[in-house]
């Protein structure tokens, strides 16, 4: 034994040796303390990683040191082709059609989509007829659109600044108008400060993925609109759904998050609710205070859209929060749209400075999108004004609302899931007894889809019965549509991105109800509806 190690204490001499002066060495290169103690950290967190990344290294060491490629350099193993034979391959060869061609009845929506001529608003002139006809399809609750005096403002605004900003808010795009929306936006709704997107799409795409990262948990409706769809997807965050506009189903989701994360006893991550004020699906309303309840009951952050809410619904326009009398303040992000609620273009998001600051740093279409053109933010600022002063606009509304809903509700052919109180009006076909509601059953179902699903198959002949319906359906109220424009009234079917959306909404009609037209007008259009529905939904008999 004592001879063994006489023998071999000259090699552990060696070692400790070529050991000291290894360690030595490397505590002269620059880094290597910060080097040494990640591997310090990292082994004990988690040995297994240490071992990992020492086979990666060496991997590497290996992949760099040999060759680029085995491949056979004398190419006898290639089969070579002549110039004729190259050619007619080519000749041979038919390039895939980037898409599908459109099928009969998609050319025949798009064939049928009127084209106006002149300044949209309440009464268009439409190109095939050359006639006026009364518009309940745009989005021009407040009837601003063709407002004189935000016309005039405009004119002087191009005048001034020139057309576009030519540029992103961060790179010499943001102007005084601009900070002055800003400011009119954040006093209006009174928060403590609001930041501008120059695409109302862009906006909640943005804001999401801002916030909402990997490992974090979003809350979200099912029927959310595929713009916040888009944006949950950007973030890659960890998503829970609850039933349509359900708070009970909400308060159920968020109490067994709360369950898992005390039994797996895992750290708290940021969360998020995420949901519209009134839905673009189907008109439906959040009800905000019992929102607000949950969103403090189970500490997480709130993220409401009222793209069709602001500059809708409300005593002056505020949206939900001045409807339920809720401070803007309890919201911890607030979106709204100004190309919808004071047509102009874009959106923006009011909230703390602190959300504010941070989204012109972090927000996609912020920082790499040009701003808005200066006329359309003065624009947007006279809208605003027209709101704050002119609260009756929204008293007209209300009243061609509730003028419109007592002539829709009689109709028996068909439902209505909106608001009594939300100028969006969807009608949907009443499903005969015959067919069992298979597509009311279709509709349900597919809204409970996985958020990793992003499109919808048909595989069985149920199945194939739900789709053949929901295209009978379509069928049905775009001859609604049809022969309202025929009688000077347009309306239009709610428009979908098919086998996009994660859950698939029924086939509708979807009414934009105005304030620039007087309750008269409304109900003769809305009647002309009415005798159009009845007369074409009677076929089906």
């Amino acid at each position: 034994m004592n001879t063994t190690s006489t023998t071999l204490a000259p090699l552990f001499t060696f070692l400790e040796y070529s050991l000291t002066t290894a360690q030595t060495t490397f505590d002269k290169l620059p880094g290597s303390a910060v080097v040494l103690r990640y591997v310090k950290s990292s082994h004990q967190n988690d040995p297994g990683r240490t071992l990992l990344e020492l086979i990666l290294f060496l991997f590497a060491i290996r992949t760099l040191l040999q060759s680029r490629t085995r491949a056979d350099r004398n190419g006898k193993h290639f089969i070579q082709f002549s110039d004729k034979e190259i050619d007619e391959l080519v000749d041979e060869w038919t390039p895939e059609p980037l898409e599908t061609p459109l099928t009969p009845d998609e050319a025949s929506d798009l064939a049928a989509v009127p084209v106006i001529v002149g300044p949209n608003g309440p009464k268009p002139k439409l190109a095939s007829t050359g006639k006026t006809a009364t518009n309940l399809a745009s989005f021009n609750f407040a009837g601003l659109a063709g407002n004189e005096h935000i016309k005039q403002r405009a004119i002087e605004t191009l005048r001034k600044y020139g057309l576009g900003s030519c540029g992103p808010p961060g790179f010499y795009g943001t102007l005084d108008v601009h900070m002055d929306l800003e400011h009119d936006i954040a006093d209006f709704l009174g928060t403590e400060a609001a930041i501008l997107y120059s695409q109302g799409f862009s906006t909640i795409s943005s804001v999401i993925p801002a916030f909402c990262k990997r490992g974090d948990i979003i809350v979200a409706d099912r029927a959310v609109n595929f713009a916040i769809q888009k944006g949950i997807q950007i973030s890659r965050s960890t998503v829970r759904w609850y039933n349509h506009n359900d708070l009970n189903s909400l308060e159920e989701v968020l109490n067994n998050i709360d369950k898992e994360r005390k039994k797996r006893r895992g750290p708290l991550t940021r969360r998020f609710i995420i949901t519209e004020g009134i839905f673009q699906k189907d008109g439906a309303m959040v009800d905000l205070p019992k929102l607000i309840e949950l969103k403090y009951k189970y500490k997480y952050r709130l993220i409401l859209d009222e793209s069709y809410s602001f500059g809708v619904v409300g005593r002056t326009g505020r949206g939900l929060t001045e409807l339920y009398n809720v401070p803007a303040s309890k919201v911890d992000m607030l979106l709204g749209s100004c190309a919808i609620g004071l047509a102009s273009c874009g959106g923006f998001c009011a909230g703390s400075q602190i959300v504010v600051d941070h989204q012109r740093i972090n927000g996609p279409s912020f920082v790499f999108s040009a701003s808005m053109p200066a006329l359309l933010a003065v624009g947007a600022s006279e809208g605003i004004n027209i709101m704050r002063n002119t609260p009756s606009i929204f008293e007209a509304l209300q009243e061609n609302v509730r003028a419109a809903r007592a002539i829709l509700d009689r109709i028996d052919c068909i439902t209505i899931p909106s608001h009594p109180a939300s100028p969006v009006i969807h009608i949907y076909v009443r499903p005969q007894p015959a067919a069992g509601g298979l597509l009311s059953a279709s509709v349900s179902t597919s809204s409970h889809v996985s958020a990793s699903v992003h499109h919808v198959t048909f595989p069985s002949a149920k199945e194939a019965m739900k789709q053949a319906e929901y295209e009978a359906e379509e069928r049905l109220l775009q001859e609604v549509v049809e022969d309202c424009l025929a009688q000077g009234v347009i309306v239009t079917r709610a428009k979908r991105l098919k086998g996009q959306e994660i859950s698939e909404a029924r086939p509708s009609i979807r009414l934009a109800l105005t304030a620039a037209l007087t309750k008269k007008e409304t109900e003769k259009a809305v009647g002309v509806l009415k005798s159009a529905l009845v007369k074409v939904l009677s076929k089906r008999r």
